[in-house]
């Protein structure tokens, strides 16, 4: 009886996968359809080879140390907590993160599924959670402090470049700011975790995913003790937060200057690298917390409106394409690469009855 709950119960998380991956490849289709659509090929592809080849590699690289940067972040926190990984193990959870996060709604498959290969490795669930917690709130919070000051500082450009866009973002920045202080309430507030935690036990008791256990509503009071003491040891240690705070700023403004080094890639001249940046940067604040996978569609909308008078002489739907298949794309194709390896990687281990140790 409990087996066929069980298979029942995964069934339900398959098909909802399923579900996500289809939503996912529609969303893509349309999106394609839409930069695509009535553009003058041969003009396109003729642009494109006039994008210098130390641009496009500077651009990769910088695209890989953004999101490298998170799993740097991670090791330090982590092996601060005395937890394990080599820094390589945790740069590719930062790759595994972006690879879900790109293609579920609102990026909400990213942190689960990082805490799933963190225990994989024999990290503590509570530790670990507070580690990408931690991560996840710098990472808001840098980003809304950024928004915050364009707003401020650079109130007049910005609104003129964004022009019907810009209700867009400051509703981005609304709801980066919520989750800002939601992860800080959380994170402030074990009990609530408690909380969570056990009613999202009881309802996959309830579907079938897992068997009535006293033993595991023990393991959540354990997991709780285990999370109040890492929060602890992060409020202790403010010094370590605030050099993860300036390594996201640098990480976060990596990103944002990627489409300067693709527009003077190009050749192009008339427009800093500092407008540029703002710009990207307003595209990104905007659409960061839309419910569409990698929020595909809204991204090339805005990016065609916003970088029309930069991107002179036919050269705008070209530096999107690179810009957007960089940022996007070619670093999605490179967390599947990490998360295929690491599966062929854990049968060879089961095959020669080895476990997937890591170096502490």
């Amino acid at each position: 009886m409990d087996t066929g709950h069980n298979v029942r119960g995964r069934m339900k998380i398959s098909r909802k996968r399923i579900a996500e991956g289809i939503f996912f490849l529609l969303v893509m289709c349309l999106s394609f359809y839409t930069v695509f659509h009535g553009q003058d090929a041969e003009q396109i592809i003729n642009a494109l080879r006039e994008l210098s080849p130390w641009a496009l590699c500077l651009a990769m690289l910088v695209a890989l140390f953004f999101v490298s940067a998170e799993g740097i972040m991670i090791w330090y926190l982590l092996h601060s907590m005395h937890g394990r990984g080599s820094i390589l193990r945790c740069i590719s959870y930062s790759f595994i993160g972006f690879f879900y996060s790109g293609i579920t709604p609102s990026a909400t498959g990213g942190q689960p599924m990082q805490l799933y290969y963190m225990r994989k490795d024999h990290n503590s669930l509570s530790e670990s959670s507070v580690v990408l917690m931690t991560v996840a709130l710098v990472y808001k919070l840098v980003l809304a402090l950024i928004g915050i000051a364009m707003l401020l500082f650079w109130h007049k450009p910005l609104k003129a470049y964004l022009r019907g866009f810009f209700p867009l973002y400051l509703l981005g920045l609304g709801l980066n700011l919520a989750l800002v202080l939601a992860i800080l309430a959380v994170m402030m507030m074990p009990d609530v975790i408690k909380k969570v935690a056990l009613k999202a036990e009881r309802q996959l008791v309830k579907i079938g995913v897992f068997k009535a256990s006293v033993k595991r509503t023990e393991k959540i009071g354990h997991f709780v003790e285990g999370y109040r003491s890492a929060v602890r040891f992060l409020i202790d240690n403010k010094q370590k937060v605030f050099y993860v705070c300036l390594f996201t700023f640098l990480q976060r403004c990596s990103v944002f200057i990627m489409t300067w080094i693709i527009y003077r890639g190009f050749a192009l001249k008339g427009s800093d690298a500092l407008t540029i940046a703002f710009l990207q940067a307003s595209v990104y604040i905007a659409v960061d917390m839309l419910p569409v996978p990698g929020a595909q569609g809204i991204t090339e909308l805005m990016y065609r409106n916003i970088f029309g008078t930069i991107f002179t002489g036919g050269y705008l739907m070209p530096s999107l394409y690179v810009t957007r298949g960089i940022s996007f794309y070619f670093l999605l194709i490179a967390g599947l690469a990490v998360i295929a390896g690491r599966a062929v990687a854990a049968r060879r281990a089961a095959g020669s009855g080895h476990h997937d140790d890591l170096d502490s």
